[in-house]
């Protein structure tokens, strides 16, 4: 599904099992989708809510969430005529957020999220509350969430409660009808509109619903908003990737380098898994290159065309670790407490800490770090292509008339920033911990800060990778322009490189003469970003690793 066309309905049938980062990333990207409790899946979530409903009406045992308070105030016991205030005052008083609000698609992919822990049937919730979640899904009714009020404690339960804010009513019709705020696609406008969770859910012909016991926890006790920032990461992470090895290979033959570096035999010698698919890709994407091994007298590359193959070996070899980890979190049952309606004992209903989210926090870090030297290698090759001292005979910041001209100076500046940026933003946020709630909360994970932390750098390296795109197509230019090279593309450059050229040139124009660089910064951003470039890429040469 990597390149899944997102104009064709996504169709799924939710069972708890089997959801992966590619359907995530459908569902989070699209606007036409049809979602379905699995036939096993409905079943199991009516047999647990059954033990709830016996329990709410005997009033026994006592269950935490259920006919308790919440955090510290557990001991504190509740009657049975307001445990539907319970939930819905657990909801207002947790929508405590603050700050930007998260992406459409970041809410998206959470709100699937939480339907599919919700689905396995351990959270004794009616699947008529998933089913509002999925209708709207469907019908392309979005919670507006702040970025910023999560530990990844009891979940993530300020960004969750606003998604329920939208999805639930009041159970007091006296009451004020606090419902947040909601974005609803507007089909004939083609845009997204900001409105009250109220109103959106009545221009999308949803009935709002009014929680009943556990509900409300069920809701927004868990890691789905860290895990939705991390899946949506991951997946553009490894596309980013691929990129970043176009980008290099086009460098490489800008610079005239070196090819031995990449045969086979040097990476079979030390076979981490990354480091042979990074080599054989740009095996492939040089095939044929006429730039190439050029200079005999040269004996080898700098480190940030030799070694490119070892940097992104723990790169890509951590994005299948992550991958792991996603791919459990994504089916894993992560509120409290867990009802297990095959238990013999009378309480049916275990307390413990699922919704911790330490390996979320943990992998977005992770995440953060191998991105980082993603951006710091292309950064040392942008910055080569850069300096007359280094870049092979071609001019100081790929200028032709320098000095009067500019050229490319200021984009390596650029780089060279988010680099930086990168730097400040990848200090793991999951190594911290702070307590709360009267100390019974008295170690949280900071998973959410690690996401979107990861999600910033992702952002920043796939503008990086875009830069060094524009100097190594503007240098190639100056390679074709060479007396001994006035020949096509395709004649000069390797089989992955001449169209990797061909899709950057087709959007941006070569420097001629001095001109704003933002746009054309932007414009490969979007190219690196939207997978048009790798399509193409792949589309010529096959899948790369």
């Amino acid at each position: 599904m990597d390149r899944a066309n997102l104009q064709s309905p996504v169709e799924l049938i939710l069972d708890g099992e089997h959801l992966t980062p590619e359907q995530v990333y459908a569902v989070a990207q699209g606007t036409r989708v049809r979602l379905q409790i699995a036939p096993e899946a409905r079943k199991r979530m009516e047999m647990s809510r059954a033990w709830v409903e016996r329990l709410q009406e005997s009033g026994q045992p006592i269950v935490y969430g259920i006919n308790t308070g919440f955090g510290s105030k557990a001991s504190v016991s509740i009657s049975q005529a307001n445990l539907r205030e319970l939930q819905h005052n657990l909801i207002k008083s947790h929508a405590a957020g603050t700050g930007e609000p998260l992406p459409i698609e970041v809410v998206r992919a959470a709100m699937l999220l939480r339907a599919q822990t919700l689905v396995k049937g351990y959270s004794g919730i009616r699947p008529i509350v998933v089913e509002t979640l999925l209708r709207m899904l469907e019908r392309n009714v979005v919670p507006w969430i702040p970025a910023q009020g999560s530990l990844g404690a009891s979940g993530d339960l300020a960004p969750l409660s606003h998604l329920a804010l939208v999805l639930c009513k009041s159970p007091k019709a006296q009451s004020p009808d606090w419902s947040g705020q909601a974005y609803w696609y507007d089909e004939t406008a083609s845009q997204w509109v900001l409105l009250s969770g109220r109103e959106a859910m009545e221009r999308a012909g949803i009935p709002r619903v009014v929680l009943e016991a556990r509900e409300g926890l069920a809701l927004n006790n868990g890691t789905q908003i860290s895990t939705a920032l991390l899946t949506l990461a991951y997946y553009q992470a490894c596309q980013l990737v691929k990129n970043a090895d176009i980008a290099m290979a086009m460098s490489l033959e800008a610079l005239m380098g070196i090819t031995r570096a990449f045969r086979e035999e040097i990476h079979r010698l030390r076979p981490h898994p990354g480091q042979l698919a990074t080599a054989r890709n740009i095996r492939r994407l040089i095939q044929g290159s006429q730039l190439v091994d050029t200079h005999p007298e040269r004996v080898q590359d700098a480190y940030s065309l030799r070694c490119h193959p070892q940097v992104l070996a723990g790169v890509r070899d951590t994005l299948d670790y992550i991958r792991r980890v996603i791919e459990v979190e994504l089916n894993a049952t992560t509120d409290n407490p867990i009802i297990i309606p095959d238990l013999k004992e009378e309480n049916r209903a275990l307390s413990g800490g699922n919704f911790h989210a330490q390996p979320i926090a943990f992998a977005a870090d992770f995440l953060a770090m191998v991105l980082c030297e993603v951006g710091n290698i292309a950064e040392r090759r942008i910055f080569r292509l850069s300096d007359r001292h280094l870049n092979q005979g071609l001019p100081s910041f790929l200028c032709k008339n320098g000095g009067l001209e500019n050229g490319l100076m200021i984009a390596q500046y650029t780089a060279a920033a988010l680099v930086s940026e990168n730097k400040s933003l990848a200090h793991p946020a999951s190594i911290d911990s702070i307590p709360t709630c009267e100390n019974q909360e008295d170690h949280v994970s900071m998973a959410p800060i690690a996401a979107r932390k990861a999600w910033q750098i992702l952002h920043n390296v796939q503008k990086i990778v875009a830069i060094e795109l524009l100097f190594a197509a503007q240098a190639i230019d100056l390679r074709l322009e060479e007396a001994e090279k006035r020949q096509q593309p395709e004649q000069v450059l390797g089989a992955g490189t001449a169209v990797a050229y061909r899709t950057i040139r087709q959007q941006v124009e070569p420097l001629q003469v001095d001109r704003p660089l933002y746009a054309d910064i932007d414009t490969l951003t979007r190219l690196v970003a939207q997978g048009t470039l790798l399509n193409a890429v792949e589309d010529k040469i096959g899948p790369l690793d």
